[in-house]
């Protein structure tokens, strides 16, 4: 009895700015046909339900398509799946942006559209699916901004999570102190984009609980889902090194000398479980630390 029905601008931005963004996304090769039409799909749902969900989207995705060619001559010499610009497709897009979609459509179910404030006491399921929703997106965007910046930046050679042992640089579920803490500031990143927007769109945050947690939240996310997704990688995706192109491969060929892991799951069945784990666990804990209103 308490929904409001959707402006006619809602619809209008929700429509409009996904498409733009899938378009330019499809023009600058980060993402291929697929890509497009999945993001589309993504960026629409998550826009209509919270202008909060659609920045931290934006801020994912335009950075994460940045860090993908930014030095992209050198990630062309260590990654034997490089592909020109990213060019994600449409199971990618589902592996990062799966999660929030189906939390965005429950949030709409449970709350209706619109922008509210975190606030356990108040609006305790609501608060749980955006902390879920927020958590998913900063942690596939601390994956991103481990892998693409740690790859390159690292003056040390990374170490295998699980053994700590030393390994080629590529090598799934290695991690390094630049790539840790770039995971950290992806997260934050997206979580910036969450806390203003709220600042921004929502009308009684002067009797809520404070907002800032969001940030923390955002960076908390993103370093624990890097760690995850490290591990998972570790046990349960195949790293080998190729002898003849002088990379780490993820599948097994007849010059791959075995690294680690078990060829279970491929990097986008790792993204998504990563991200689904973090939606679940992360807002039950955020719970018992965030103030009450």
């Amino acid at each position: 009895g308490t929904l409001r029905p959707i402006s006619p601008w809602r619809w209008l931005f929700s429509v409009l700015v996904p498409l733009l963004i899938a378009t330019q996304g499809f023009k600058k090769k980060s993402l291929d046909h697929s890509g497009a039409l999945g993001g589309l799909v993504v960026g629409f749902i998550l826009t209509v339900a919270n202008y909060s969900f659609f920045t931290s989207l934006f801020v994912f995705f335009v950075t994460s398509s940045k860090l993908t060619k930014w030095k992209k001559d050198i990630k062309k010499q260590i990654d034997s799946e490089y592909k020109e610009g990213g060019q994600r497709n449409w199971v990618q897009v589902f592996c990062n942006g799966g999660v929030p979609t189906e939390l965005a459509v429950l949030y709409m179910i449970e709350n209706g559209p619109g922008e509210i404030p975190i606030d356990f006491s108040k609006q305790y399921t609501a608060s749980w699916m955006c902390l879920s929703l927020l958590g998913a997106l900063a942690c596939s965007a601390g994956d991103t901004w481990a892998s693409e910046i740690g790859s390159v930046m690292s003056k040390s050679k990374p170490r295998l999570i699980t053994t700590w042992e030393k390994v080629p640089v590529g090598t799934n579920g290695a991690i390094t102190l630049v790539g840790l803490l770039s995971s950290l500031l992806g997260g934050m990143a997206v979580g910036t984009a969450y806390f203003i927007t709220q600042l921004i769109f929502v009308t009684d945050l002067e009797i809520s609980a404070p907002q800032w947690p969001i940030v923390v939240f955002g960076a908390a996310a993103g370093l624990l889902g890097s760690i995850v997704d490290s591990y998972l990688g570790a046990t349960m995706q195949y790293s080998g090194f190729d002898q003849n192109i002088g990379m780490v491969v993820n599948h097994q060929t007849k010059d791959s000398k075995h690294i680690s892991g078990k060829p279970i799951l491929d990097n986008n069945a790792v993204n998504l479980f990563s991200s689904i784990i973090i939606a679940l666990v992360l807002p039950g804990v955020a719970w018992c630390f965030w103030p009450r209103g």
